[in-house]
This record gives structure tokens, sequence and C-alpha cells, in this order.
């Protein structure tokens, strides 16, 4: 974003620009105030497009489909979308400000620690970005017809831990819905390649169950604190994803539970209808996770932040024993319960 663009929106009266947090390949992100009458400020992220992507009709309306899909997404665990906004041709999108580490900088955290990942701590964080998903993949629009949202960037640099130890799922920029535009059949490529699906790596279609394997291959990192795949040449990286063997994850993770490992396993299944779905992946981590001496919540990921952050970590929330977050599943009823129980009971051969 150029000085005068930047100077335009800040002149606008909307926002004060406070400092910028991130450039992607498609937009800069900033920590912004959204202002107001009688000295109103609201802290906020400003996500802008780049100029050249705004030129382009195409990635444009991707910018646009990202602030509508999402705008409608309110979930405890899914960044919020406040508004979309136009000065001057610049074209931006208000959200949630998270003030905490990204997954990958939690991973890189820990290396950097030489202290692994808790397993509890590991699941804690996929089972609440299944809840995220599950919300998504089966959101009404305002028709009462299903969206069919795939957000097909689940990633570690897309989920993001609060300080006060939420979970949050986090660009929905190239989020297919049914009635959005979609690149990826124009010959592009979308998606990070090393958290891509067997069926995204081969431009076939996909479906929900593509973002289960994405967060497979998530949850594996946060388990060996390397990812699954990691060729850098993109052909090859594709190839890896499409056609290697997969490892047995309780060979490589030696520590990991064995139900846990039955989970991982079904999510990275290169067969789609094999994988679970977001909401009973989730459920048979949460039924593991009742199942440990100390249930692995919010107040116990904050206090885990905490340990290893000790110079930044900055909670918002003065009460510490304040209870943990309310979301659920879309479907989550008993009857879902008893089918996560279930499934994870067949997967032990119980």
């Amino acid at each position: 974003m150029n000085e005068n663009r930047q100077m335009n929106l800040l002149y606008n009266g909307a926002f004060r620009l406070v400092r910028k947090i991130a450039t992607g390949g498609m937009a800069t992100v900033y920590e912004a105030e959204q202002l107001g009458p009688a000295g109103f400020a609201k802290r906020i992220a400003l996500k802008v497009i780049h100029p050249k992507f705004a030129r382009e009709e195409e990635w444009l309306q991707l910018f646009i489909d990202e602030a509508k899909l999402s705008a409608n997404l309110v979930h405890g665990n899914i960044v919020q979308i406040f508004q979309l906004g136009e000065v001057d041709g610049t074209y931006y999108i208000a959200m949630e400000y998270i003030q905490g580490p990204t997954l990958r900088g939690l991973m890189e955290r820990h290396l950097e620690l030489k202290q692994p990942i808790p397993h509890p701590i590991a699941c804690y964080i996929a089972s609440r970005v299944c809840r995220a998903l599950d919300f998504a993949h089966n959101s009404i629009g305002p028709s009462a017809q299903r969206l069919d949202i795939v957000h097909r960037d689940v990633a570690p640099r897309n989920i993001m831990a609060t300080w006060d130890g939420h979970i949050k799922l986090a660009d929905f920029g190239i989020a297919k819905a049914r009635t959005s535009v979609d690149p990826s059949t124009q010959g592009r490529l979308i998606g990070k390649k090393h958290y891509m699906s067997p069926e995204q790596s081969l431009g076939l279609h996909v479906d929900a169950r593509s973002d289960v394997f994405s967060l497979g291959l998530v949850l594996y990192e946060l388990l060996a604190l390397q990812p699954m795949f990691s060729e850098e040449i993109t052909g090859l990286a594709l190839e890896d994803i499409a056609e290697r063997p997969m490892p047995n994850v309780r060979d490589t993770i030696p520590a990991i539970s064995e139900e846990v490992a039955h989970i991982l396993t079904l999510a990275l299944d290169r067969e789609p209808k094999r994988r679970p779905t977001a909401a009973i992946m989730g459920q048979a981590l949460d039924h593991w996770c009742e199942t440990l001496p100390t249930l692995p919540t919010s107040d116990r990921m904050q206090e885990h932040l905490s340990a290893i952050y000790p110079n930044t970590f900055r909670p918002s929330k003065a009460n510490m024993s304040a209870i943990g977050e309310e979301t659920e599943f879309t479907n989550l009823r008993q009857g879902l319960r008893d089918q996560g129980r279930r499934f994870l009971a067949k997967l032990m051969g119980k």
C-alpha cells in the first residue's frame, strides 16, 4: 500500500493505522484503530489488497468473496470480519485483531526452546480448528441453502492462539462456496503446497474432507515439530502429497497415544470418503482429552503460552479462572457426542 493511499485511509476518519503486521502474496495486514465519535476507538486488523491484484477482476472478486463469506461466519473459533470497504480504489477488510502467536510462531518457539508441544495442547488446538471447520462446512445462506464452504488453506500461519488461550482460524481468502468464484478452475494452484490434500494438489474437486486432511497435516506437525512434507520444488512437493507412501505416525511420533494415532491416520487417508468429518474428528479428539488427568482447556492453553512466552505474554482477561469458550459443533447434540465416542471405540477395535 503506497503512502498516499495509506494517508487516505488515515484521514478518511475511519481508521488510524498503528503498524504493519504482515505482508502476504495478496494483501498487507495492519494493526489499526477503527475510529468513531466522542473519542471511540476499537482495535482491529485491516487487510488491504495489493494494488496489482485490485486491478485484476478475478483476484479482486476473490478478496471481496472472502469478506462476504467470512462476515456471516460468526463463531468463537473463526476470526470475525467486520467490514468490507473501499477508498480511492483501495479495497480493505476490517477484521478482529488477534493478540497472540500463529501456530507457525508457536512451533518455532518450541523448536527454539527444544521442547515438544504437549500432546494434550496439540489435540486441544486441533479440536478447536475442527469446530471452526465444521461450522463453515455446514453454514447456511440467507435463502436457507447450504453454502458448502471449503477453506482450502488450513495451515499453521492461518491458525492463531490468543493470549487468553482460544484458537482462531483465519484467512478465508481462497475459501470456496458453491456460489463464489474459483480461480483454481483456471489452472491456478490454490493453497499452500505443503498442506494440500491429494485431491487439491492434483487439481481435482475438493470438498470439506480436503480441509480435514490439511488439518491432519497441521496436527502431525504440532506433534512431530516437523512437517510431513517439506520438498521446496513445487512439482515434487505435490507429487509427494499425491503419491508418496504415508509414514506410520507411531514410528515418527513414538510418544503418540494409540487413540490419537488412529484419529490422525484416518484424517490423513488419501481417499477422502474414508476420512472423518471435521465434527467427528473433533469429537474423537475431545473424547481422548476427556480421558486425561487434566483436561486441556483455554485456561491450560493460556498457562502454556505464559510459560513459553514469558516476555511477551499479554492476556486480555483479568480473571484466570474464567470459564472456557462456549463454542460447539453445529450438530452437537448428545447423539453426536455418542457418535464421536463410538467412532473412537471403533478405531480402537472395542
